[in-house]
């Protein structure tokens, strides 16, 4: 039922979506050439993976090293702010791979370092939108959207697909939380960290705060009773620095043999 329902939302969508795509790919084309859609490999529901389209939104880097930031286009930079280069996943979602609503799919280095616990989050199709998506997007961090989206599979109904839709809606008319400070969302499993090996994770502090203060009770009642098993991550020291000790500098005889001291 809930397949049959993608697939009507998304031929009522494409309607609207195959015009306003091919402006779109124009518009690329024009301004940064080809390609007009990016591609990248994620993990989608049971773990398998398939490639997610968006319409580019950077143009190439002009030296290796280059950043992501710079690379943004004016044109790229609205597509993002009004979500506008997600519209390719509509066909994501005919094929099958997504669905409207669930968790957003993520990258395969991520998922790698999922306790089983948090693999939940693989049990149903990922969507192009879902409850982590209104309920901070990604102003918020990586261990916390993983507990939002762990609630949302364990409670997902009818009446919670409806609601999501109609704060989607809301979302695309207010923008807020596309991009995380620094355009890195805190949390995030970093590839060069072991995978889980069941050993219990040290005690960190509980991420989920902002957003569960705002959530209903019986969504706070619900999260504090799954215990969540937040992604060990390293954090970055707050305790001041060590002041390293003064050097000493030996007295010097003249200004003459200073000047060779140091030209040495």
């Amino acid at each position: 039922m809930k397949r049959g329902g993608d697939l009507v939302i998304t031929v009522l969508a494409g309607i609207v979506a195959i015009p306003l795509g091919l402006l779109i790919a124009l518009l690329i084309r024009c301004t940064m050439g080809g390609p007009v859609l990016f591609r990248q490999t994620r993990t989608g529901l049971h773990g398998k993976e398939f490639e997610i389209l968006k319409f580019r939104t950077m143009r190439d880097r002009r030296f290796p090293e280059e950043p992501d930031a710079p690379r943004i286009t004016r044109l790229g930079e609205l597509l993002r702010r009004t979500s506008l280069d997600e519209l390719p996943q509509l066909w994501n979602v005919a094929r099958g791979e997504m669905g409207v609503i669930g968790p957003r799919p993520t990258l395969p280095e991520q998922v790698v370092h999922y306790s089983t616990r948090q693999r939940g989050r693989l049990d149903v199709r990922p969507g192009l939108t879902g409850w982590a998506q209104v309920r901070g997007r990604n102003s918020i961090t990586w261990p916390e959207r993983i507990e939002l989206d762990l609630w949302y599979v364990g409670n997902r109904s009818l009446g919670l697909d409806l609601r999501i839709l109609l704060l989607t809606v809301k979302v695309l008319l207010r923008p807020a939380g596309i991009t995380a400070a620094g355009g890195v969302n805190p949390g995030f499993p970093a590839p060069t960290e072991p995978a889980d090996t069941g050993a219990p994770a040290p005690t960190a502090p509980d991420h989920r705060a902002p957003a569960l203060e705002r959530a209903p009770a019986f969504e706070r009642a619900a999260a504090v009773e799954r215990a969540p098993a937040v992604i060990g991550l390293p954090r970055q020291s707050t305790a001041p620095r060590p002041v390293a000790p003064a050097r000493t500098v030996p007295s010097r005889p003249s200004p003459v043999h200073a000047a060779v001291e140091e030209a040495s």
